[in-house]
């Protein structure tokens, strides 16, 4: 005779086996899909920065030396590392509230940096006339001549 109780044991082992991981990665990706829509525009800011210097930097690339592959797709590397390093400092901030300045601190250098290489690479490319980045760099750099 077959003991019908060790199906209902393993009926339950096995439902509690699935449910707990989904419900736990459930919570985790209800819990940063929100994160990104609160804070969806220092996200989209970042992907169209990235993705705007990649773009001149393919063009540009592809005139001084063809196209690399590799090279191309360092982009979503790139953007994958500082979305990573953005969704994390947006984490700390919402944890502890008085580290309300981490995100701004940490993601401004970088789209600063990013908008200059966006100026170079777009002058490289064609797209910007040397002349006239280095008039945009003078005035940049207009306090120093106080």
């Amino acid at each position: 005779m077959f003991n019908f109780s060790l199906i209902g044991k393993m009926k339950t082992t096995y439902a509690l086996a699935v449910t707990i991981p989904t419900i736990s990665m459930s919570f985790l990706i209800t819990y940063l899909f929100n994160i990104s829509v609160v804070y969806w525009e220092q996200y989209f800011a970042l992907t169209i920065v990235i993705l705007l210097d990649g773009l001149f930097g393919i063009i540009a690339g592809t005139k001084r030396e063809g196209f690399k592959t590799f090279k191309a797709l360092k982009i979503f590397k790139s953007l994958f590392s500082w979305i990573v390093i953005l969704t994390t400092t947006l984490l700390v901030e919402k944890a502890f509230p008085y580290c309300f300045w981490i995100s701004e601190t940490f993601i401004s250098p970088v789209i600063v940096f990013y908008l200059i290489s966006i100026l170079k690479n777009a002058t490289n490319s064609g797209f910007i006339k040397a002349k006239l980045l280095t008039e945009i760099m003078k005035k940049i750099d207009q306090h120093k001549n106080i």
